[in-house]
């Protein structure tokens, strides 16, 4: 049985699978057992870009992406980022309802 920590890390991937219907099927792909591989590999390159995202092709939402597929692979991870993750969904949401009030 999943612990409380890998549930959520389950819902932000398909959270990003909702927000993002073209990333669902490489999610789901990455995410199986078997593709442990790949996955780890992956994860140290996306987290590799989003440290270098000064540069023009690489972005910061390559860090995130991935820590969160280390985080499948890596249970210390876990808990960690998903405080991260939900801490800044609350500062993003506070800071839109915020911008809304002064329009």
């Amino acid at each position: 049985m999943p612990d409380k920590n890998q549930s959520r890390l389950n819902r932000q991937f398909d959270r990003i699978g909702r927000s993002v219907p073209m990333a669902t099927r490489f999610l789901e792909w990455v995410r199986r057992p078997t593709s442990r591989l790949i996955r780890i590999p992956l994860g140290i390159l996306l987290v590799l870009g989003g440290v270098f995202s000064f540069l023009p092709v690489l972005g910061i939402w390559m860090l995130p992406l991935g820590l969160l597929l280390l985080a499948l692979d890596l249970p210390f991870l876990q808990a960690p980022l998903n405080q991260m993750i939900l801490r800044t969904q609350r500062r993003f949401t506070n800071w839109r309802r915020s911008r809304r009030k002064k329009s």
